[in-house]
């Protein structure tokens, strides 16, 4: 498996004081999926290793980590067939495995069953798509769910998933000393409205466990350049390193162009995969160049949410180019 590091991190462009916080050293894993279940767990447990033993302290895994993609066909009658307990299922299993023999966190994805939660029965036959972070220890760090899902030809993900709950949308979870986090999920990285929600709750890092690749109604379009840009771009305005798992190979429908990439709050990519491989990605983030940057252009200091109550008015689906 191929291995890219950034192991010390470009200067600050806009210091004026030091912290002496350490960096953060992160791993993140890009995978394919293989039929052979053992296959897929032992690539996925040999990119943690290696990410451990360059001393990465925690390691990121793409989207419905133990998963083929479901979602280039629709989900028909039984959708959630293939949906599994949050706690008991074979990825948390496997995540809370990995963290222990390895002595990382571990960030995974998983097609969760849910039914029914805090009074509430589910009868659509969906489920959540759901990020989680995992202690050494076993423990159920953090838990996100995707909030926002695509409908587009060949990701039918609205016939599998139903979004997250708006209670509670945008967590954000300390760990490591107190390094801040937030765990959306792909689709969700196209939306700005969901970085600056992280961001304006204190979130340094946002990881986007994802599973992106072909358009199958337009195959000559490489969407991969914009997909890249709209995630660099979310974290220099929001102040945030970016961390993005996605995966490689080709599965039905869709060839997935890997890209894994970390960039930080200037904008730069300090690491990155190739499209068509597995590798693991580990990098020191220096995480001071969050404040450094928004002192110098105070993005979060000078909003005007008086002026943003469009934004949240109801979803007006008879216009879905905006009002004419």
């Amino acid at each position: 498996m191929l291995t890219i590091t950034a192991l010390t991190p470009p200067e600050s462009l806009s210091r004026t004081r030091e912290t002496g916080r350490t960096p953060l050293r992160v791993g993140l894993v890009q995978h394919r999926w293989h039929e052979n279940d053992q296959d897929l767990r032992a690539e996925l447990d040999e990119g943690i290793a290696a990410a451990a033993k360059l001393g990465a302290r925690v390691v990121f895994l793409p989207e419905l980590t133990l998963s083929r993609y479901p979602a280039s066909t629709p989900g028909g009658d039984n959708p959630g067939r293939t949906a599994e307990d949050l706690l008991t299922g074979p990825t948390f299993t496997f995540a809370a495995k990995a963290a222990a023999e390895h002595g990382v966190l571990v960030h995974a994805s998983l097609y969760e069953r849910n039914d029914s939660e805090d009074g509430v029965q589910y009868e659509d036959g969906l489920g959540f798509n759901t990020a989680i972070l995992v202690t050494p220890s076993g423990e159920l760090l953090a838990r996100t769910r995707k909030l926002h899902i695509p409908v587009t030809a060949g990701y039918y993900e609205d016939t599998y998933f139903r979004g997250g709950p708006a209670e509670n949308p945008y967590p954000v979870h300390e760990a490591l000393d107190g390094v801040k986090l937030g765990l959306p999920t792909c689709w969700d990285e196209w939306f700005p409205e969901v970085a600056r929600a992280y961001s304006l709750g204190g979130a340094e890092i946002l990881v986007y466990p994802t599973a992106i690749g072909s358009e199958p109604d337009h195959p000559q379009f490489d969407t991969q350049p914009l997909w890249q840009q709209v995630i660099v771009g979310n974290g220099i305005a929001n102040g945030t390193f970016m961390v993005v798992p996605n995966r490689h190979g080709s599965e039905g429908l869709i060839t997935f162009y890997g890209s894994s990439f970390i960039s930080d709050p200037y904008g730069r990519i300090l690491a990155q995969a190739p499209r068509d491989e597995s590798a693991v990605l580990v990098a020191d983030l220096d995480l001071q160049q969050r404040e450094d940057w928004l002192a110098l252009f105070p993005f979060l200091a000078t909003r005007r949410p008086d002026t943003y109550g469009v934004l949240t008015e109801p979803v007006d689906h008879a216009s879905p180019f905006g009002r004419a």
